[in-house]
């Protein structure tokens, strides 16, 4: 089912190197949700660079100084043999206190003094990495956004078929547990969900109610595709919290890579904010890695295999929105629905999703055209676009056509 991933590089890879054969201008900031290939990435790009690489991660369980980043940094600068100059790759770097601080110092050390050292910083945790970076950085810095694998990339990588990609979502390591369904499930539920909550939640946020997060987490996944009231999610979680905590904890997660909540499409941004969330995992293996089925399991289950649909489509489109390449919502007025609404600019996709979960598609399309006029209206499954067809071009293609 799998093959090896070696001689596949995502495009990321050469658009990072490509910045760092020119001249030294910016930061390089590789950011993303953990195992999506990060570290591999930045080691195919400068791999094909002929200049010195000094690489450090303080992917640690307890949190390094900054006097570690400055140590990094002047064994890089020892490094420069030549006006060529050298690379400095740290790698989880929102996980040292004040470290924008201690980057912009040393950044502007060199600027001064001219030297040729170039600098790549990683993070797991994109929220994080984005506010020490507005904090400090500001005009030094440019990111490169790496989100979950899509299913062109681990067709490409692991030859995976469209249901196999539907039920396992796009996690690259995971790829040769998937004949082993058991073993596939701890690893995601441990080295996965576990890992970038207490790691990249909990132990870098003040997180008042460790407990309600998780449980978030898991009633995100289990409702995935649905609009649930945080009132709602208050009963089912049956926790003392409140409206303003869910939504807070929420971010944390979508920083995370994880799960995100959908604002309501309104015309009106303030209005869509204030709106009950669509609930909306960022990549389909933090689903099934907690339900317990097998592939052939959840092929058999219609109404879980529709959710599984509805929600790779989602995904599909929450990441490219974190990417930057659309705004995502989703649009309910009384019994009509659009299941999401991608925005870009001024023009407007409705997307709808005729998944087998249910008879017919939602008939919200015409009301909602009625009111918005969207540029786009695109029905996938039944007698639109396949699942395979939408999911193997990128989301900015079906804005881009518009």
């Amino acid at each position: 089912m799998s093959k090896s991933p070696i001689s596949f590089a995502r495009p990321e890879a050469a658009e990072l190197a490509d910045r760092l054969r020119q001249r030294r201008r910016f930061i390089q900031v590789v950011a993303g949700p953990r195992q999506v290939g990060k570290s591999t990435l930045v080691q195919q790009a400068t791999d094909r660079l002929a200049v010195p690489i000094t690489s450090a991660s303080a992917d640690e369980p307890t949190l390094r100084g900054a006097e570690w980043i400055a140590q990094q940094w002047d064994a890089a600068r020892l490094s420069i043999r030549d006006t060529s100059g050298a690379i400095l790759v740290l790698d989880e770097i929102q996980k040292i206190p004040v470290w924008s601080e201690t980057v912009k110092r040393l950044w502007d050390e060199d600027t001064r003094a001219k030297r040729p050292l170039k600098v790549v910083l990683l993070g797991s945790a994109p929220l994080l990495i984005a506010q020490g970076l507005t904090e400090s950085l500001a005009g030094r810095f440019e990111t490169i956004t790496l989100t979950h694998w899509s299913f062109p990339e681990m067709r490409a990588a692991f030859g995976w078929s469209l249901e196999t990609y539907v039920f396992h979502g796009g996690y690259p390591g995971a790829a040769p547990l998937t004949g082993e369904p058991q073993r596939w499930s701890r690893y995601v539920l441990d080295s996965l969900i576990e890992t970038s909550i207490s790691r990249d939640v909990l132990l870098l946020t003040r997180v008042d109610k460790p407990a309600l997060l998780r449980r978030l987490f898991e009633l995100g996944c289990r409702y995935s595709g649905q609009v649930l009231s945080y009132t709602k999610m208050l009963g089912q979680l049956q926790d003392a919290g409140n409206t303003t905590t869910l939504a807070h904890y929420l971010q944390l997660l979508e920083g995370a890579g994880m799960l995100r909540g959908l604002p309501k499409f309104t015309g009106d941004v303030a209005r869509s904010r204030g709106s009950s969330p669509k609930l909306q995992v960022l990549n389909t293996g933090l689903m099934t890695a907690q339900s317990g089925l097998t592939l052939a399991e959840a092929r058999a289950d219609r109404e879980y295999w529709g959710r599984l649909v509805e929600s790779a489509v989602g995904a599909h489109l929450a990441n490219a929105a974190m990417r930057g390449e659309c705004s995502l919502y989703y649009w309910r007025d009384g019994n009509d629905e659009v299941d999401f609404v991608a925005k870009t600019g001024r023009r407007v996709a409705a997307i709808e999703v005729k998944s087998g979960r249910t008879p017919a598609a939602h008939a919200g399309t015409a009301a909602f055209a009625a009111t918005y006029r969207p540029q786009r209206t695109l029905l996938v499954g039944g007698d639109g676009l396949t699942l395979k067809e939408f999911l193997s071009r990128p989301a900015s293609h079906w804005m881009r056509a518009l």
